[in-house]
């Protein structure tokens, strides 16, 4: 179910600011300088994982300074709730990863699942190397079946949404990075 507009409001007033815009653009202009040193010359395959990485994708692609082709896989165990269920995919990788380097672009990682999937999918389509970049890496007990090559923030273990990440299918389009108020 999606957010009433008052709701959503109430939300994000409550919210507390992990990550300002300003501190976002840094981590993405770091993130986009070490894609670019160890991808020059590669011309990969850019996969990004919709929905979420949308944001991430559209302004960091424009900072990557090599050629490359790209395309977006669809997967989510979240579907506008806040607890992740079983692996939905919407779009599979295609076979135009047989033979490439691939890089997969996610918003987050939280528990690791989704991306551990489509690296996996990858993989067994035939990539030559799969890389993973994610926006922002939640610390959280326990290991993670998958780790990101390249990782822009550090989050709380704790629900967050701006900058691609949603809340019940609302504030993707927030330039900062907010945790939901903690229950006390």
């Amino acid at each position: 179910m999606t957010l009433t507009i008052r709701h959503a409001r109430d939300i994000l007033q409550q919210a507390e600011l992990l990550y300002s815009a300003e501190q976002v653009q840094a981590a993405l202009h770091q993130v986009a300088h070490e894609i670019s040193a160890k991808l020059a010359g590669q011309h990969p395959l850019v996969l990004s994982v919709m929905g979420g990485a949308v944001v991430f994708t559209g302004q960091l692609l424009p900072l990557l300074d090599f050629p490359l082709d790209f395309d977006y896989v669809h997967v989510s165990r979240y579907r506008d709730a806040r607890r992740g269920g079983p692996l939905h995919w919407k779009v599979s990788p295609g076979e135009s990863v047989r033979g490439r380097v691939v890089l997969l672009l996610d918003d987050i990682l939280d528990e690791g699942h989704t991306l551990k999937a489509v690296h996996d999918r990858v993989m067994e389509l035939g990539a030559q190397r799969c890389y993973s970049a994610v926006f922002t890496d939640k610390q959280r007990d326990g290991k993670k079946p998958i780790r990101a090559d390249f990782t822009g923030l550090e989050l709380p273990d704790r629900f967050v949404f701006g900058y691609g990440m949603d809340i019940e299918g609302a504030w993707r389009n927030l330039p900062a990075i907010y945790a939901v108020k903690e229950e006390k």
